[in-house]
């Protein structure tokens, strides 16, 4: 018994250890009410990508806006420009990245078939290189009603290759999504448990976009190639909550 209790003691000591490495070099807790900080959060407008449903709308309330301690992401059905769906993401682009670092958020997600939240990354050098040569870290992706959580890597190897996992996860409850990531690998974790890791030593396999600045967003889509469209049971308006977004570097 007292080698197991000094055992526990020695990995708790460690985790402390490793906790104690990170440094928060940037955040948004949220705590004000109205649009997202604009140092902080620029917009993506229009459709942008997947084949999906909804207008990314820029600097709406009604689609993002700080309530409460928390950041809303809205999706609602409403006829706006040609599409019959509103949304927002919400991006660092421009305003701030970073190369390695502990990314990590806490949300709690939308349940809905035709629904796609998504707390992700890309290559700040997309807008010169094009995807997926710029590499994309989804930290945390979910679809429809499912109890479970993706997290997955892309990038270019020849053509684009890509390598995810998937964890159970009651999504609409608050969880703590999170990557670590360093010269050595990229590591996912829920809720601080690690449940994926994909090697980026001497850029193996190709990898070498992930040695180069990222910038983060967060959104809601609506429809795609992925989920595919609401049915009749999707409610509307349904919204990702996010309590915070945190960066750490050692």
């Amino acid at each position: 018994m007292k080698k197991f209790l000094f055992l526990l003691l020695i990995l708790s000591a460690c985790s402390q250890g490793r906790e104690k490495s990170w440094e928060l070099v940037w955040s948004d807790e949220f705590e004000y009410s109205g649009l997202p900080d604009p140092s902080n959060w620029g917009n993506e407008a229009g459709f942008i990508r997947n084949n999906e449903l909804q207008y990314y709308t820029k600097q709406r309330t009604e689609n993002s806006v700080a309530d409460n301690g928390k950041l809303l992401i809205i999706a609602r059905k409403e006829a706006y420009d040609s599409a019959g769906y509103t949304s927002a993401s919400l991006t660092t682009d421009g305003l701030h990245n970073w190369t390695y670092g502990k990314i990590e958020a806490r949300m709690k997600l939308p349940m809905g078939q035709g629904m796609w939240p998504a707390f992700w990354m890309l290559g700040q050098n997309i807008h010169t290189e094009g995807w997926p040569r710029c590499g994309e870290i989804d930290i945390m992706e979910h679809i429809n009603n499912e109890d479970i959580l993706h997290g997955t890597l892309h990038w270019h190897n020849e053509r684009h290759v890509s390598d995810g996992k998937q964890i159970p996860c009651e999504t609409d409850k608050y969880h703590n999504y999170a990557v670590e990531w360093d010269k050595e690998s990229i590591r996912w974790f829920l809720d601080g448990i690690q449940y994926h890791e994909v090697s980026i030593k001497d850029s193996i396999n190709s990898t070498s976009e992930f040695h180069k600045p990222f910038y983060i967003i967060l959104n809601l889509a609506v429809g795609g190639n992925w989920p595919k469209n609401p049915d009749a049971t999707t409610l509307f308006p349904d919204t990702v909550f996010v309590d915070y977004v945190r960066v750490y570097q050692k």
